[in-house]
């Protein structure tokens, strides 16, 4: 199935990027941009941030191999 699908790779591109350049609603041809972005580029890192238990700071513990308790 996998192979199937990846054999209409460049006509799927192809029409994405007409989508991008010349579709009527911009919402589309935002979303065709996009689309061709994230699969040249990569999508966008997300990022997380927590300040710990009430605001106060994150204890990050990394252990190598075994650990004797």
């Amino acid at each position: 199935m996998k192979s199937l699908a990846r054999a209409h790779t460049e006509s799927c591109i192809r029409r994405i990027k007409g989508l991008a350049a010349q579709a009527e609603s911009e919402t589309v041809r935002l979303e065709a941009n996009r689309v061709l972005l994230d699969r040249g580029w990569g999508k966008p890192a997300s990022t997380t941030e927590h300040t710990g238990k009430d605001g106060g700071p994150i204890t990050v513990r990394v252990v190598y191999g075994e650990e004797d308790d």
